[in-house]
């Protein structure tokens, strides 16, 4: 069975940092992009970063390119999303997932993912 495991979200003030990590077991890891997406109250899920299985190359939406960070430890199975500056805006619950159609990372989009996790809340205070 493959899971998706994501941690490290919390409640942090506008301007703060958190690192968040997605543990995959039950796939060969290094065989896929991983991509992370947040979903927030009343809205979408939207890719938000994704990682390339082939070279490591990232891709950033435009809304958090310069903030967020993207990283993978092919080792450890996990991917981390290593978030700064964080504004209100960002609050939602953060989900990995595993890039099913290609290696590496081109548009960040839902129906190329799959392997779900349960999510991690990120919540920004102002």
């Amino acid at each position: 069975e493959v899971q998706f495991v994501e941690s490290g979200g919390g409640l942090v003030q506008t301007g703060g940092s958190l690192r968040l990590s997605c543990a995959a077991s039950g796939l060969t890891f290094g065989d896929y992009a991983i991509g992370w997406f947040r979903q927030a109250p009343g809205k979408e899920r939207e890719g938000v970063a994704c990682v390339s299985a082939s070279d490591g190359s990232k891709v950033y939406a435009d809304s958090v390119s310069g903030r967020f960070t993207g990283s993978r430890d092919n080792a450890k199975n996990t991917v981390f999303l290593q978030i700064n500056s964080l504004k209100p805006e960002d609050t939602a619950v953060y989900y990995c997932a595993a890039n099913t159609m290609r290696r590496r990372c081109g548009t960040i989009r839902v129906y190329e993912y799959d392997y779900w996790g349960q999510g991690t809340l990120v919540t920004v205070s102002s």
